[in-house]
């Protein structure tokens, strides 16, 4: 998969890739133009459980989505663990729609050893590409000696429709 974004290779890296999602959400395409190469980690396959409103005519708005769910990939398969919670802003008539989630995954890393990961998955819902909901900057803590890496890698994250919810897709930055 390619994605075509302006990067600078730098110690703070995912920092600009955030940026770039940001722009890219919002629409701000223009001299975006270096090739990105993307490799699939592993799809989180959420199934909603239920909701918690705050609906405000004056201002934002908030909806707090608990859920559940389990993951499949070539560097990691499991289950999410009880907590998971995305939390989204809208703004107020439809203007800007953050989202921000955070959850913790348990199962095997790719050399078969139990291990868990934490991810907080931050980004802004715009137009769709696509199957292509919203695009996402992932922050991974994970207690695997194979997959530390993740701890310092720059991730970029997509949501797409499934039957039982959504798929999150996770995807290392190829150097």
């Amino acid at each position: 998969m390619q994605e075509y974004v302006y990067i600078y290779r730098s110690r703070t890296e995912w920092l600009m890739i955030d940026l770039i999602i940001t722009k890219l959400m919002d629409g701000e395409d223009e001299g975006i133009m270096v090739e990105l190469e993307l490799e699939e980690l592993f799809t989180v396959h959420v199934k909603i459980e239920r909701t918690i409103e705050l609906k405000n005519t004056d201002g934002e708005s908030v909806v707090m989505i608990m859920f559940g769910g389990h993951v499949t990939g070539t560097c990691f398969e499991g289950t999410v663990r009880e907590g998971g919670v995305d939390t989204q802003v809208i703004g107020k008539e439809g203007g800007r729609h953050s989202l921000s989630a955070r959850y913790m995954l348990q199962g095997q890393d790719y050399t078969g050893q139990p291990c868990e990961i934490y991810i907080e998955n931050n980004g802004y819902i715009g137009e769709t590409k696509g199957n292509r909901l919203f695009r996402t900057s992932p922050r991974i803590i994970t207690n695997s000696k194979a997959l530390s890496y993740l701890n310092t890698e720059a991730l970029i994250g997509e949501g797409c429709p499934a039957a039982e919810g959504i798929s999150i897709h996770i995807f290392k930055v190829k150097s």
